[in-house]
C-alpha cells in the first residue's frame, strides 16, 4: 500500500483558511493576516502563501485590494446591496429601472445591425439569422464604483410596417415609450444566471479574480404574448443580491 501522499503546504494554507472562514472566525469584510504573517505562521515562504491565497480568490471566498490586504467574502454574509429588478414608469411617463439608481452612460449608444444568434433568436421567437438592431452601452453609477454592461436587441420583423421600418428605433429603455406608441401593451420576463466572466468582461466591469456575474436578460412582449426586444445585462454579483415582487394568479 502506497504511504498517503503528503499535502502541500499552499493547500494547508487554504485549508486553514478557508475553514476559519466558514465557521465565522475570520468574519466577511474583514482582513486576513497578511502574507507576512501567515509565512511566519506556517514556516514557508511569501509565494506560497500567495499560492494558497490564489485558491480561496478563485473559489470566491477573498479579494485582494492594492494597498489595502486581503479580505473575506464569506458565503454566508448578506451582502451590502439589495437591488430590486423591473421597469416602473416615472412621473414624466418614462419607464426607468426599478432600482431606481442613475446610470449614465459615457457615449450615446448608436444602432448597429446584427444577426440573430441561435439561443436569443428562440427567446425572441425568430429566425436565426435574423437581422436586428442593437445598442452597447457600458453605463456606471456612484461615481464608477457600479458598472453593468446593457445591450438592447429589436428585431427587424418586428418594425415592418411602422415609422421604424427605415430608421433605428431607441434603445431601452426609451424603446417601451416607442412601441408602446405602436399599439403593444407590454409585459416583461427577465432570465437570471450567474457565470465566470469573460476576461474583457471582467475588464470593463472591473471584476476581482473569483467573482462571478449576474447575466440577465429581459423580453418584452405584447398583449399577445409576441416577443418584441430583449435586454442584457451583467452585472457584478459582488456583495449584491437582486429581488423580485410578484403575486399569485388565479
Amino acid at each position: 500500500m502506497e504511504p498517503a501522499r503528503k499535502k502541500a503546504r499552499y493547500h494547508e494554507i487554504a485549508d486553514y483558511l478557508r475553514d476559519r472562514i466558514m465557521d465565522g472566525t475570520f468574519p466577511a469584510g474583514q482582513p486576513l493576516p497578511s502574507e507576512e504573517q501567515l509565512a511566519k505562521e506556517f514556516g514557508v515562504s511569501r509565494p506560497t502563501v500567495r499560492q494558497g491565497i490564489t485558491e480561496l480568490r478563485a473559489a470566491g471566498l477573498v479579494e485582494v485590494l492594492m494597498g489595502r490586504g486581503m479580505f473575506v467574502r464569506s458565503p454566508h454574509a448578506r451582502p451590502n446591496t439589495t437591488r430590486p429588478r423591473g421597469v416602473r414608469r416615472d412621473r414624466d411617463g418614462r419607464y426607468v429601472e426599478a432600482d431606481a439608481i442613475r446610470w449614465t452612460t459615457k457615449d450615446e449608444p448608436a444602432a448597429t445591425r446584427t444577426d440573430a444568434p441561435l439561443a436569443l433568436a428562440d427567446m425572441l421567437r425568430v429566425p436565426p439569422g435574423e437581422p436586428m438592431f442593437t445598442y452597447d452601452e457600458l453605463q456606471t453609477a456612484e461615481h464608477g464604483r457600479l458598472r453593468q454592461a446593457h445591450r438592447t436587441y429589436v428585431p427587424f420583423s418586428v418594425l415592418e410596417n411602422t415609422p421604424y421600418a427605415d430608421t433605428a428605433p431607441p434603445p431601452a429603455p426609451q424603446l417601451y415609450v416607442a412601441l408602446e406608441q405602436l399599439g403593444h401593451e407590454l409585459h416583461w420576463t427577465e432570465n437570471v444566471r450567474s457565470r465566470m466572466p469573460l476576461p474583457d468582461e471582467a475588464t470593463s466591469l472591473h471584476l476581482t479574480d473569483g467573482v462571478p456575474l449576474f447575466h440577465i436578460l429581459r423580453v418584452a412582449s405584447n398583449q399577445h404574448d409576441r416577443p418584441l426586444a430583449l435586454e442584457e445585462f451583467k452585472i457584478s454579483s459582488d456583495d449584491l443580491e437582486i429581488s423580485y415582487g410578484f403575486s399569485g394568479s388565479s
